[in-house]
């Protein structure tokens, strides 16, 4: 029985008992894999499959738990951003918009496939295209800022492409939902999509130079670190103009960090104040996709067969696809690229939803969908590790700009 001083409020009390159980799980798995020298990313998603409804069912996925979840992302990206100068995308942008564009195209051609083979209809099977052709960059992200390699070129390329696999991969989401509905709206379709690409453009380029402006008169503010709350302010800003006009929140959120990326320099503490607040929340995003994972449903072999069908096809085919579109930068990298495209995390298990709300999938297809978002999800961050370059010492990493600096 809930102890009196409970009984008031036993919705609070449950959930901070589950947020408590997620956040001792996740640092205890962390923890673990740390040692082992694997990313903590695989364990904290793995101590969400285990408390979840599959597996020891102490923690029920919930919309509360989910509002965590997406603001845990979004500062994933929002810190990221922080350290991505906008120049150093624009560089790499015509190589991130063929491993972009590549990495749509060869997944949902291979996964419309797939689902044709195992007698899935006309729209089941794009739909599960749909969800092959999802990135989820917050997976990646997390690995590479980990390593110190956010400011490689490798990982340049795969935070562009991420960005233009969300625009692309919006489209293709747009057109196969109308068609389950009997039409298609081109009209909106692509209006939405010069949206995002004006928004994207805008903040990216503009942004940079209007916030390094104006940074020295926000930290003469007078509520304390200032430019640390002007920041947050506009990551849930631009997080909800992203929404709004229909491409992922934490594409508002990455180019917020990137519009402050240069003004930050002069903020010193900026950094490590957001990261503080990122540690906090980042384990409820992580640890929530492995909750989605009910591993009851693969009891039958049916079910297993197809998802391990779709995962081998949705690995192999982002790899392929996105290492072709980066075979300029040589073999190694170009298979870097590719690995890092391949989580699709939330990304895919929102596409899932969709397809199961519209009753345009079948359970069959909605468990395997489930179990390749999150397999993919725990495959990439050890190949990431492995595959990576070390981290340079700190005196190999000082920026051009620094040296003429120091000359002049």
């Amino acid at each position: 029985m809930m102890p009196a001083v409970f009984a008031g409020n036993s919705e609070h009390a449950d959930l901070l008992l589950a947020l408590f159980i997620m956040l001792v799980a996740a640092k205890l798995m962390a923890e673990i894999f740390e040692r082992i020298n694997q990313p903590a990313v695989v364990g904290e998603i793995l101590a969400g499959i285990i408390i979840g409804p599959g597996v020891l069912g102490w923690v029920q996925p919930s919309y509360i738990i989910k509002v965590f979840a997406e603001i845990g992302v979004i500062l994933l990206l929002f810190n990221v951003g922080l350290e991505i100068r906008p120049i150093s995308i624009v560089r790499v942008g015509k190589r991130a918009m063929l491993v972009g564009v590549l990495g749509i195209v060869l997944p949902f051609v291979a996964g419309y496939g797939v689902s044709r083979l195992w007698g899935g209809g006309e729209i089941e099977a794009m739909f599960i295209g749909a969800a092959l052709v999802a990135t989820s960059v917050g997976i990646t992200a997390r690995v590479l800022g980990s390593l110190g390699l956010l400011n490689r070129s490798t990982s340049r390329v795969i935070l562009g492409a991420a960005v233009i696999d969300d625009i692309l991969g919006l489209m293709i989401l747009s057109v196969v939902s109308s068609v389950s509905h009997g039409s298609i709206n081109y009209v909106a379709i692509i209006g939405t999509a010069l949206t995002a690409v004006f928004f994207v453009i805008v903040v990216g380029a503009v942004g940079s130079r209007f916030f390094k402006k104006i940074a020295p008169a926000i930290n003469r503010l007078k509520i304390s670190k200032p430019f640390f709350k002007f920041g947050l302010i506009l990551c849930l800003g631009l997080s909800f103009v992203a929404l709004y006009i229909e491409v992922a929140a934490i594409i508002g959120a990455f180019l917020a960090g990137m519009a402050l990326s240069e003004a930050t320099e002069n903020n010193p503490q900026m950094r490590g104040l957001t990261n503080g607040v990122m540690e906090f929340m980042v384990p409820f995003f992580l640890v929530n996709i492995g909750m989605q994972l009910d591993v009851k449903l693969f009891g039958d072999l049916s079910v297993v067969t197809y998802a391990l069908a779709i995962t081998v096809v949705a690995i192999a085919a982002k790899i392929i696809g996105c290492g072709l579109g980066a075979y300029r930068m040589g073999f190694k990298k170009a298979i870097q690229v590719g690995v890092g495209m391949v989580p699709r995390g939330e990304v895919g298990i929102v596409v899932a939803q969709i397809g199961i709300g519209l009753a345009v999938i079948n359970q069959k297809a909605f468990a395997a969908v489930l179990f390749m978002a999150v397999a993919t999800t725990l495959v990439a961050p050890p190949f990431i590790k492995m595959l990576g370059p070390k981290p340079k010492k700190a005196k190999e990493d000082i920026h051009i700009s620094d040296v003429v600096t120091r000359i002049g």
